[in-house]
């Protein structure tokens, strides 16, 4: 297991040399931040974030993400001329030593809550999804603006967004998706990258669009779409602990037998009712998802790639970005290690 840490570059308050001094920290995830989605990242770019981050005795472990087009999902005609500029993105990572690449397939928006400074009991502040106010809010009347949505959109963007999603249901979406599997992954072969596809963020449709990669179904079925160790999952214990039905301990052996997770997300969540959850502590018993036994089947699968503590609460008065503080997460690193030390000494 190699203990990371998602960082911001230039956005995040959050400086290199305090991540260093979480015990056992070893990688960073990070991004390019300022080439709008579409477009290629260029290579000089990518090595002057890796060179930033070994300068503090890191290493950049994971992209997260290489954002996917909008017209890639939809399946436009456009999508092919998108696609090359992904392709040569990979390269250059490739070319810059990246060897895991994190993204999503989630239309229009990515992780999606209902609120961000929710006060729990012990006057913490986290990240919380209720369905019964979800349900009541229309994004394109800017009803509510969630932290997943992209701000870039104007009113009538949206808009026009949303109504082209109308015509797209589940299996178009996977037929999408497929198409987009098909021609990148034998780019990531020849570059040494795996790939991650993050679950759906929540696990279910919102807004009247599809979700497609939600429970282990669904991921036999995007692993099975290209037989190859490139085309992996990102393993989100919170994405995937928000759907009661999903045993996570199962789907960790199941997939990462076959060493198809290259990636892991720990995060714990507690359901507050049907379809709506509560982010917590790390702690086993401050949710519904059992740390302990998640570490346990990760080192049953011999996992040795990446895995960073996911979205932390607000603590001890940090203010900052909803779900990245320090604290909290550097509490979390702390407590994963020493499951990590344990279920490897037994």
């Amino acid at each position: 297991m190699n203990l990371s840490f998602r960082w911001y570059d230039k956005k995040d308050p959050i400086p290199l040399k305090y991540i260093r001094q979480i015990p056992g920290m070893k990688g960073i995830v990070s991004a390019i931040y300022d080439v709008p989605v579409g477009e290629v990242w260029p290579y000089h770019k990518i090595v002057e974030l890796k060179k930033k981050i070994e300068e503090e005795k890191l290493e950049l472990s994971v992209i997260e993400s290489l954002p996917v087009h909008e017209d890639i999902k939809l399946g436009l005609p456009t999508r092919d001329k998108y696609i090359e500029n992904y392709k040569q993105s990979l390269q250059n990572l490739g070319k810059a030593g990246v060897t895991v690449v994190c993204y999503n397939f989630m239309p229009v928006f990515d992780w999606t809550r209902s609120e961000l400074k929710h006060e729990l009991e012990d006057g913490s502040t986290t990240l919380i999804f209720e369905n019964e106010k979800v349900q009541k809010m229309d994004p394109v009347k800017g009803e509510l603006s969630l932290p997943g949505w992209d701000s870039s959109y104007e009113k009538e963007e949206l808009h026009d967004l949303m109504r082209q999603y109308q015509n797209i249901n589940e299996e178009k979406l996977w037929d999408n998706l497929n198409y987009f599997i098909q021609e990148v992954i034998p780019v990531a072969e020849k570059n040494n990258i795996k790939m991650a596809i993050h679950p759906d963020d929540p696990p279910w449709g919102i807004f009247g669009l599809p979700r497609i990669i939600v429970d282990q179904s669904s991921l036999e079925r995007f692993t099975n779409l290209y037989d190859s160790v490139s085309n992996g999952i990102c393993f989100c214990t919170g994405s995937f602990g928000a759907r009661t039905a999903n045993n996570l301990v199962e789907m960790i052996r199941s997939f990462g037998s076959k060493n198809r997770i290259h990636f892991v997300h720990t995060r714990n969540v507690k359901i507050t009712g049907e379809d709506s959850f509560e982010e917590t502590a790390h702690l086993s018993s401050s949710g519904d998802v059992n740390m302990l036994e998640i570490m346990k089947a990760l080192k049953e699968v011999n996992f040795n790639g990446p895995l960073r503590p996911d979205h932390g609460r607000m603590i001890w008065g940090e203010e900052g970005k909803a779900g990245y503080g320090l604290f909290d997460r550097a509490l979390g690193a702390t407590y994963l290690n020493g499951l990590w030390e344990a279920v490897s000494n037994t």
